[in-house]
């Protein structure tokens, strides 16, 4: 589901106009973008969380030469989904 699908999703559930979801969305992207780089959790009941988690530096190979590199420590976003969401994904048919 991409940006728009969600909008479009989010205005036939509610009686709100396309603009208003719409900065409604965007504000709920920029918000959740600044606490992450806080390095805050983010916490959304029957949804999910999201936290930064840090990767330690470790070793690689490059695949196209073979040669062992080090690849830097870095940061990255982990999503654990709540229970709802766990549910309803695992009794999907198809």
């Amino acid at each position: 589901m991409h940006k728009s699908e969600l909008i479009s999703a989010v205005i036939e559930k509610t009686d709100q106009t396309r603009k208003a979801v719409e900065a409604m969305v965007n504000a709920y992207g920029h918000v959740t973008t600044e606490a992450s780089a806080r390095g805050e959790v983010i916490s959304l009941v029957g949804i999910g969380s999201f936290e930064v988690a840090h990767r330690a530096a470790r070793q690689g190979r490059n695949p196209k030469t073979g040669e062992t590199l080090t690849i830097a420590a870095s940061k990255q976003v982990k999503s654990k989904p709540g229970k709802p969401l766990k549910f309803a994904v695992s009794h999907v048919k198809g």
